[in-house]
């Protein structure tokens, strides 16, 4: 058996878990279910060939909801420590900036805005190479509308920034950890620790 690697991806409302070897798909599962992750994970992973043991563990980092991307970073520790495996994380957008780029037919710089809650984007421009043209933000859909770069927009949010904007080619989708592979190697090395983008919902009662 090769060396083989887990992506983890619970980030948004889908959840899926792939099994690489040697940089090969041997497996996957890939499910929206809205909520419900931390029931999801742990069957769709030991639902993979030899229970989805690994040498490396991927996850989704974020940005993102906030239960999810702690309900992943989580679960690949500790797979992490039971397995002596390496662990690292890599952007939410990255991934569906990717995504994007392979269903074109020649490489453009796309824009990914993807749903935050309360009404707000996590938004972030990357040129047609992958790469990150700036740091991601989280705005309002009218501040959105300023800040798109080219003229292509993916993720979850991206038909109805395309609605209010110029765009016409936009795609509406999800990260999906089958795909990691498209993401460059330079930006799967962050350690795994959340980027929520934005602070939870839940706060701690003030005590008066």
């Amino acid at each position: 058996m090769g060396e083989r690697l887990l992506a983890i991806d619970t980030a948004t409302v889908a959840c899926s878990v792939a099994l690489f070897e040697d940089g090969a798909l041997i497996a996957a599962d890939y499910a929206e279910i809205g909520r419900g992750h931390a029931e999801k994970l742990i069957p769709a992973i030991a639902g993979l060939p030899d229970r989805g043991k690994a040498d490396r563990i991927l996850v989704n980092c974020g940005p993102g909801s906030f239960t999810g991307v702690r309900i992943g970073i989580s679960a690949a520790k500790a797979l992490a420590l039971a397995w002596d495996a390496d662990i690292h994380g890599y952007s939410c957008l990255s991934l569906v900036a990717a995504q994007a780029l392979q269903q074109m037919e020649s490489p453009r710089p796309v824009c990914v805005a993807m749903l935050a809650g309360h009404g707000e984007y996590f938004l972030q421009n990357f040129a047609a190479t992958g790469e990150p043209i700036a740091p991601f933000v989280t705005l309002t859909p009218e501040e959105a509308v300023n800040q798109v770069a080219g003229d292509v927009i993916a993720g979850s949010a991206a038909s109805e920034l395309a609605a209010a904007t110029s765009v016409d080619t936009y795609f509406s989708i999800l990260p999906n950890a089958a795909h990691i592979s498209l993401v460059a190697s330079n930006m799967k090395n962050r350690a795994a620790r959340p980027n929520y983008g934005r602070k939870p919902d839940a706060q701690p009662a003030k005590i008066v």
